[in-house]
Parts: structure tokens; sequence; C-alpha cells
């Protein structure tokens, strides 16, 4: 539900009582945590050593790779089988994190929040749970596999390191930048004292 409108780049958003912003332009890319985290294998080596650490490993990938992006995050969690669990959302690192509370899976939420979210906002979910990817193309959002979303976040690394390596390579040194009437200026006052 369209809470209100703000200024024409900015929506605030409340789905299931949970309330959120949305920068209108950007892209919103939700992710089934487990799912992904199952799917790719980095994380499923850290996944058999600790849990939690194959889950921050994933919020850290996704953080670096919202920012350089136009994506705006929503990773979900299932927390279905946690007794007495409760409904949390945390933003952690610029993105939006959703641990689903007792009885309701990630695939649930999911398939609400792309229900219920505004149609100005171009939604991509990313699993590799066909069933889901199936509902959520019929509710209008685009689909990505953990694959794909591997691929795109190894792509945007690589080309991220491309563009620092050309800025650094393409900067001029401080000698270089300073005006050379000034700079033999600057060197006989540094001389003199």
């Amino acid at each position: 539900m369209l809470l209100r409108q703000l200024p024409f780049f900015y929506l605030k958003c409340s789905v299931n009582g949970v309330k959120w912003g949305y920068e209108v332009g950007k892209e919103l890319l939700i992710v089934d945590g487990y799912n992904i985290i199952n799917a790719w294998p980095e994380l499923v080596k850290l996944k058999d050593e600790s849990f939690d650490h194959a889950r921050d490993k994933l919020l850290d990938i996704l953080s670096n790779f919202s920012g350089l992006t136009d994506y705006m995050v929503v990773v979900v969690f299932d927390a279905h089988l946690v007794k007495k669990g409760v409904s949390r959302k945390e933003n952690l690192g610029g993105i939006e994190v959703i641990f689903t509370q007792e009885g309701e899976t990630a695939d649930s939420c999911i398939e609400r929040l792309v229900s219920e979210l505004p149609r100005e906002i171009q939604v991509t979910v990313a699993t590799s749970d066909w069933a889901q990817q199936r509902l959520v193309m019929g509710q209008g959002a685009l689909r990505l596999s953990a694959r794909e979303l591997l691929i795109m976040v190894k792509e945007t690394e690589e080309q991220s390191t491309i563009k620092i390596k050309c800025l650094h390579m393409s900067s001029p040194t401080m000698d270089e930048a300073i005006n050379p009437e000034i700079r033999n200026i600057l060197e006989r006052w540094r001389r003199s004292k």
C-alpha cells in the first residue's frame, strides 16, 4: 500500500505492516537468502562451517553489489521454523533484510511483497526455485536464478575494479597538476626556508 508520495524520487511503502522507502528509478532486487546460500559454491562451503558466516557473507556481497548498481536489495530469510519467531526487518549495509515470522516461508513473504508493491517499482526476484520464479513472473516481476545473480555480481565487481584502476591511472600526480610557474614559485619558497 502506498502511504504517501514524497519528492518525486522517493516512495514510502508499507507491506504487511513493515514500512520502508524506495528510490524511484532504481530497480528492486528481492533475494531468497537461503536459496542463494545453498546455490553459490563459496557460500555452500562457508555454510558447512557456520551458517551465520554464510549469511553474513551473502549480505556483505549484496551490500557491495547494491552500492555499485542501481538496485535496491531486499533479502528475505526463512524463520518459519523458529518457535515464537517474530517477523523482523533490519537495514544492514544499505540493504533491507527481512526474517519471516514463525509459520511463514521466505517464498510466501516474497510473493506478498511482489503483489503488494506499487506497479511503478520494477521488481526482480533472485531464486532458483522454479515454482517461485513462475509465481512472481505471473505477478509482473522479473526473475534471476542463483547462477545468473552470481554472474551479475561477479561482473559488477570486475567492472568496478577496472573503473577504479582507470581512475587511478588517469589521475594526475600533484607535480603534474600544478601549473609549472606556481610549482617554481613554491619550490623557491621551500628552499628559502
